[in-house]
């Protein structure tokens, strides 16, 4: 079986508006393939909110670029959010260091926006474990800093596996520490992907805990606060170098609940 890359789980983890957010606890299947990598992908993201707190409504440009050893990702955002307009960018590198080791560092800046980070670093160090390097488990470290001054600081713990058939499942964990106030929150997530990459890809997963600080407004955050997130997505290669994806997202806590799908288009060159 030809392992499945998931490209993106880097962007996944720099364009969301915060560290506590399940969509963000472990590097998932940062690999990188064999073969040289160019890809461009573009992405507009419609979400609807209960409790009179607008829509959201992204268009994200992506893109991969493999050198040697070294897989450099890199995102623009154009995001409205809670009735604001905000920009971010994020850069990444995942490197190789030798057959069973591997790591990221990623940094991601927002425009000033409430709900975007003044900045956020996160770094993941993976180790590949087994003759057949099928199970592969990771340790992470991330700050974030808002624009409202509350600074979070998380650890988090993943474990991958790559099954015979065209199956990977994943599972993790992450503690946040948020300031002002120490406020601690925990966040797990498990997710299953099935089948080919350059064919199509299945994926599901769900996210729950608690989180820290969630900004819905300037000024006013929700703090402490228990969540769950659950998402499905479907990537297809329409070509052997392109394809579109789409993913329909459910999230909820204590103040709002937001739903909505993910649209994109990627090519490689």
């Amino acid at each position: 079986m030809k392992r499945i890359y998931a490209l993106y789980s880097v962007f996944i983890l720099l364009c969301m508006p915060q560290v506590s957010n399940a969509q963000t606890l472990a590097p998932e299947s940062q690999a990188i393939d064999a073969g040289a990598l160019r890809q461009l992908e573009l992405a507009a993201r419609y979400d609807s909110l209960t409790g009179e707190l607008g829509k959201w409504r992204d268009l994200s440009l992506r893109g991969a670029l493999q050198v040697g050893d070294h897989l450099l990702q890199a995102e623009l955002s154009s995001q409205q959010h809670f009735r604001v307009h905000g920009n971010f960018a994020g850069i990444s590198d995942t490197y190789v260091f030798s057959p069973d080791w591997y790591g990221s560092l990623a940094l991601g800046v927002g425009d000033g926006s409430f709900f975007l980070p003044k900045y956020r670093i996160d770094a993941f160090l993976n180790k590949k474990w087994l003759a057949s390097k099928s199970l592969v488990t990771s340790i992470g470290f991330g700050r974030y800093r808002a624009p409202d001054g509350h600074v979070d600081r998380s650890t988090s713990l993943g474990l991958i596996y790559y099954f015979a058939i065209p199956l990977v499942l994943e599972g993790g964990i992450r503690r946040n520490i948020s300031d002002p106030g120490a406020v601690s929150s925990r966040q797990k997530y498990v997710a299953a992907t099935y089948g080919e990459h350059g064919k199509q890809l299945f994926i599901a997963r769900h996210g729950w805990g608690t989180e820290g600080y969630l900004p819905f407004a300037p000024g006013s955050s929700l703090v402490g606060y228990p969540s769950h997130e659950t998402s499905l997505s479907w990537r297809y290669w329409t070509s052997r170098r392109s394809g579109i994806a789409i993913e329909a997202h459910r999230y909820a806590n204590s103040l709002f609940r937001r739903k909505g799908v993910t649209v994109s288009a990627f090519h490689d060159f």
